[in-house]
């Protein structure tokens, strides 16, 4: 039986350290990552992927949830447009995905909801500073997959957006939020792995909960892959 593929999306240069460790983590499971990135747009179609995970960036352009940019513009309009359409596959085809930060806000945008998109004025008790190290705070919300791959929690996450999920989209829930009541993971529920995670657990996979995320993808996209076969 050949090897799972799964389709790491990302931004046309840059971003080797954490596409690496998703690639790393794709391995150890036991898949063949592919890498895609936005100049390969047009051939999309000829790539045939088991599951996705939709990597952290730039902010996501506020036209594709109707908004008007509140903050100065850092935007990456062909990443959107690609990642958009693998998102799209996705979905339409129940390929098991995992938005990491960036890919997790977009999953839901995707879904019909919107971000916001500066969280400074919206955090009391967590610190709005950017680190790799878990040292922010995650509440579990439900008894999903999530929940099931982390354990009933608290647990420690780190923090590198400056955004976060607003309206959930269609068919989202909530799967768990940090102590200002912002939004840390979204899943469906109907879906056997359809996840999005504000954090960066690619950063975090020295602990065992968080390299679990990488591990259940890997395994559904074979069991996803196994059902359509028969």
């Amino acid at each position: 039986m050949r090897k799972p593929v799964i389709a790491i999306t990302g931004p046309e240069r840059g971003a080797l350290g954490p596409r690496s460790l998703v690639a790393l983590m794709v391995r150890l499971y036991g898949g063949q990552a592919l890498q895609l990135r936005p100049s390969q747009h047009a051939q999309l179609s000829e790539f045939a992927f088991d599951g996705v995970v939709v990597t952290g960036g730039h902010d996501i352009d506020p036209v594709l949830y109707a908004e008007e940019p509140e903050v100065e513009p850092k935007y990456d309009s062909a990443r959107d447009q690609l990642e958009t359409a693998v998102i799209d596959h996705a979905l339409n085809r129940g390929v098991p995905l995992l938005g990491i930060c960036r890919g997790a806000q977009l999953l839901n945008v995707c879904r019909g909801g919107s971000l916001h998109q500066d969280l400074k004025s919206k955090r009391r008790k967590t610190s709005n500073r950017r680190t790799l190290l878990p040292l922010k705070t995650l509440l579990l919300e439900t008894d999903g997959l999530l929940k099931q791959l982390l354990g009933p929690g608290p647990c420690r996450i780190n923090s590198l957006h400056n955004q976060a999920m607003d309206r959930i989209g269609d068919g989202l829930r909530i799967a768990a939020h940090d102590l200002d009541g912002i939004v840390q993971a979204i899943e469906d529920p109907q879906q056997p792995f359809l996840l999005g995670v504000q954090w960066h657990p690619e950063f975090l996979i020295f602990m065992s909960s968080q390299r679990r995320l990488f591990k259940q993808l890997i395994q559904v996209s074979v069991e996803q892959r196994l059902q359509t076969a028969q």
